[in-house]
């Protein structure tokens, strides 16, 4: 990969929080900062394109309940061809996280996740972003 360096204007507030943003999250400098920025919007306006994207479904739900670990098992059987892998975690005696790990196109992935949003008795649902080529 080649570098190539050039001169950016900012508005001294914009810069200021450009400064904040690189102490917060320990960006190396204030290129690592822009680069990572860059990135996002790339993965973004890909999700926003529907392209083929990668990303996770993490949920959390009571495996007491023998019906939801049931239902949660027939929509990765049934999406079988998006999901790349996941993983069973035991949270406490009654909670399971579990991570799967997704590749398709956008919309693909979003109904994914809106399957596991409808299922009564879910207690959390999140679509973790990012794409397959940055």
């Amino acid at each position: 990969m080649t570098l190539k360096r050039f001169g950016v204007s900012l508005e001294q507030d914009l810069l200021s929080d450009l400064d904040r943003l690189v102490e917060r999250e320990r960006f190396p400098s204030r290129s690592g900062a822009i680069a990572y920025l860059v990135r996002k919007n790339m993965v973004e306006a890909k999700w926003e394109n529907d392209e083929e994207v990668a990303g996770a479904v993490v949920i959390v739900y009571d495996h007491t309940n023998l019906e939801m670990h049931k239902e949660v098992n027939a929509i990765q059987h049934n999406y079988h061809c998006l999901i790349l892998s996941g993983q069973h975690i035991h949270l406490d005696d009654h909670n399971c996280l579990e991570v799967i790990a997704v590749r398709g196109k956008a919309y693909k992935l979003r109904k994914l996740s809106s399957k596991f949003k409808a299922l009564r008795g879910i207690k959390h649902v999140d679509l973790v972003t990012s794409a397959t080529n940055i």
